[in-house]
């Protein structure tokens, strides 16, 4: 489990296709005392198992299933991640709670500057839309964000302060790049209920 609280970018030093996948090394600081093999890290937002450690690295392998739902098999060497590693029981829960499952890939419609802030608007799959509300919570390339706006049918908008421009790749999106999506947890939990119940003859939840 993760809250959507970037601890650092890592970046792509090396990248080799493996059987049914590819194994990605990555470089980075601030998490690697904390980390063991085994351990859980989120690489744009996509929970992935450490296979490797080294001084300033650590490696991990992405399954086909994982590349065929997410951004990490667009990744080149020198590409910039937000790396979160997993919740401690009992750490504060600075964002909201992310499961490191990519829903659904969206794509960025616009980026833009208004003040200080930036405003970046991103079409969503259905399965993601279904469970994202005004003011709720999204995870975008593995950061915790709140729904801003939703501008258009299956179109949101989120605001990103200076801070978190800064210490997040989210400064590098253009229109047309694709960014890892994964919907309110809560969210979806209910709408399956909802689903499953409305399915059901002779309930009240059903039409």
């Amino acid at each position: 489990m993760f809250t959507g609280i970037v601890a650092e970018m890592g970046v792509v030093r090396e990248l080799a296709q493996v059987d049914n996948g590819i194994r990605l090394s990555i470089s980075a600081e601030e998490i690697l005392p904390g980390l063991e093999l085994g351990h859980s890290v989120a690489v744009d937002g996509v929970c992935q198992t450490v296979v490797e450690l080294g001084p300033d690295y650590f490696d991990m392998v992405a399954i086909e299933t994982t590349l065929s739902r997410t951004t990490l098999g667009d990744l080149e060497v020198g590409d910039r991640v937000n790396l979160e590693p997993a919740l401690a029981l009992g750490a504060p829960l600075g964002g909201h709670l992310v499961q490191g499952h990519v829903d659904g890939v969206g794509e960025v419609v616009s980026v833009e500057e208004e003040g200080e802030h930036y405003l970046i608007d991103f079409s969503l799959p259905e399965i993601v839309a279904e469970v994202t509300i005004l003011h709720g919570s999204i995870t975008m390339n593995g950061v915790s964000l709140t729904i801003n706006a939703l501008p258009a049918p299956d179109v949101a908008q989120v605001a990103i302060i200076p801070y978190t421009w800064e210490v997040t790749n989210l400064s590098a999106l253009e229109p047309g790049d694709h960014v890892n999506l994964e919907g309110d947890l809560l969210g979806k939990f209910v709408v399956n209920y909802m689903k499953r119940m409305g399915d059901r003859p002779g309930t009240p939840l059903k039409g």
